[in-house]
């Protein structure tokens, strides 16, 4: 896919993404039914679960690319890998701000170091920890591979949030949308949600191409510096010649 095309399929993504988005937050505010045990509390649930399910959707395309790329070596790849990692830190980062909100009214307390919430504040780390890995040699290409383990690393925690709920004790309720016998929600409920999870992952999937974009622009900028730097003479590249 040339450049141009991921910039418009970029701006065109984010532009749906962006009406959905419009559209969800009426949705939440004013057509929604209010959930009978919490209340009004409950509608950070169509914020926080959207925003978790698109964090797990952008660290699969890391683990992903990440594990094509160690076999591949195809740089394109490592792109992806890091445009991907970039949109999931933050939707990551939508999870543990409005979890903390919804906690704070829901259970008393900002945060307890219950299952669930640990394994995706380690999630967040892991991540981080992939930033700093890909700056921590001079090695550019031992960089990459090193964080490429990293991702895929990272990515095994997922279902270990998802089943955490099943398989530890925990604050969380069980799961009411991702059930195998169906969602256990209202109608209007589920619509919300699910349109919600559309609005974000188009959001996610704009903001992917669009830094994909740029990542490719840099390293063909990067590639054209070297090349001139190489073509130069040797005076010229501030080599004293004796």
């Amino acid at each position: 896919m040339s450049l141009r095309s991921v910039r418009w399929a970029g701006a065109l993504l984010g532009f749906a993404g962006v009406a959905l988005t419009v559209l969800f937050h009426w949705q939440v505010f004013f057509w929604v039914p209010t959930e009978a045990s919490m209340g009004i509390v409950q509608r950070i649930f169509y914020i926080h679960l959207p925003a978790a399910w698109v964090a797990f959707f952008a660290f699969g395309i890391v683990a992903l690319c990440s594990a094509v790329y160690l076999w591949l070596g195809e740089e394109k790849l490592d792109h992806a890998a890091r445009s991907a990692a970039e949109g999931g830190m933050i939707f990551t980062t939508i999870v543990l701000t409005s979890g903390p909100l919804w906690a704070r009214l829901a259970w008393g307390t900002w945060w307890t170091w219950e299952p669930r919430l640990t394994l995706t504040l380690l999630l967040w780390f892991i991540y981080l920890g992939y930033f700093l890995v890909r700056s921590s040699t001079e090695n550019r290409e031992r960089s990459r591979k090193f964080a490429a383990v990293v991702g895929i690393v990272g990515a095994l925690n997922i279902p270990l949030i998802h089943m955490s709920v099943l398989w530890f004790r925990s604050l969380h309720p069980q799961p009411v949308v991702a059930r195998t016998d169906g969602p256990q929600l209202h109608p209007d409920m589920a619509t919300t949600v699910f349109t919600a999870l559309g609005a974000w992952t188009l959001v996610f999937l704009s903001l992917f191409l669009l830094r994909y974009g740029v990542a490719r622009m840099e390293a063909e900028a990067e590639r054209l510096e070297a090349a001139e730097a190489s073509a130069r003479p040797l005076g010229e590249q501030g080599v004293v010649t004796p």
